[in-house]
């Protein structure tokens, strides 16, 4: 009996070693679901697959007939990584341009699935998925970097009423053959005799605000000068 009670701790230091190691990279990139997180992710995954491995010998001295209990080892693990979309939709921030946290939600699910390996004796194989985890999150971070990405802008120019500056404004942005002009949104105050241009822009190159805001307020007519981020159309 002592014997089996070792074998499920030991699973469980595992497990907080595994969930750890991930959680780890998380929480280095400044992550909400970081260290703490992917531990307790992963060691009550484990628990709950132990859990449900030991349910039969739990409920072994009910009789049959005298019994309505029914056994499905494999029904808490499927309601283990059902609940963590909770978790992990709870890690994913909609932004204006993009979503971020989709990672870490892959993240937190990985750790489930590795939490109930470890539980259910998976042992070796869910070793292997965590460094090859650990592999993929540290190294294809730097790869993404120097991929090309399209990204979404919004170019707000607000300039006084006459005369209209848009032929230069798109003369100067012209000048960055990476810049992309997707659309023009035009508003007049003519209370205020201000027109508003508001500019979708897409670019697969860093840009230098630097420089053309600085080209930009070269227009006389030019008062003010907003990027924003743009939703992905």
């Amino acid at each position: 009996m002592e014997s089996v009670y070792l074998d499920d701790l030991v699973k469980l230091a595992l497990a907080t070693l595994a969930g750890g190691a991930i959680g780890f990279e998380r929480e280095s990139h400044g992550q909400a679901a970081g260290l703490r997180t992917n531990i307790l992710v992963c060691i009550g995954a484990c628990l709950m697959m132990q859990l449900s491995l030991n349910m039969e010998a739990l409920f072994r001295h009910v009789g049959v007939a005298d019994s309505v209990v029914r056994l499905d080892p494999g029904r808490i693990a499927s309601y283990a990584i059902a609940s963590m979309g909770f978790l992990g939709a709870g890690a994913i921030i909609k932004g204006r341009g993009s979503i971020r946290g989709l990672t870490t939600a892959a993240g937190l699910w990985l750790v489930t699935g590795v939490g109930l390996s470890i539980g259910a004796g998976y042992i070796v194989p869910a070793i292997f998925t965590t460094f090859f985890s650990l592999f993929y999150l540290y190294g294809l971070r730097r790869i993404k970097t120097m991929l090309p990405r399209t990204e979404f802008l919004i170019l707000t120019v607000v300039c006084c009423s006459t005369p209209s500056p848009l032929d230069s404004i798109k003369a100067i942005l012209s000048e960055y053959t990476h810049l992309t002009i997707h659309f023009i949104n035009y508003a007049n105050d003519l209370k205020a005799g201000k027109i508003t241009f508001r500019m979708r822009i897409s670019h697969r190159e860093p840009i230098r605000f630097d420089e053309v805001t600085g080209k930009l307020g070269s227009l006389d007519c030019v008062d003010e000068i907003r990027w924003e981020e743009s939703e992905v159309p």
